[in-house]
């Protein structure tokens, strides 16, 4: 009688253990790539502001400026993706599981 109680509770709790395993993934997968994103901005920060004494003219620093600006977009569009790519592996996974544990 306990035994399958057990089992009846195991088996109850399946699909949650699993969407908890698909939920911590997901946050483990964009944390990790928050903090890429964030190294690669500080990187390019750094490497701007080592650049920014070579400049000499005014149209100098208008170009390093863009060139900054234009990394820094290309980098948040990316993450951006990346962060959207990472949410719906989730929700398809998600999706998934929901209704196979209505099928049971």
């Amino acid at each position: 009688m306990i035994d399958s109680m057990n089992k009846q509770m195991k088996d109850a709790m399946g699909p949650l253990q699993e969407m908890m395993r698909i939920q911590t993934n997901m946050l483990e997968l964009l944390a990790k790539q928050q903090m890429e994103c964030t190294q690669s901005c500080v990187e390019a920060t750094m490497a701007q502001t080592k650049e920014l004494p070579n400049c000499s003219k005014p149209e100098d620093v208008v170009k390093l400026q863009q060139a900054y600006a234009k990394e820094i977009e290309e980098t948040l569009r990316q993450a951006g993706q990346r962060n959207m790519d990472i949410l719906n592996e989730a929700r398809v996974a998600l999706t998934e599981l929901a209704q196979k544990s209505m099928k049971v």
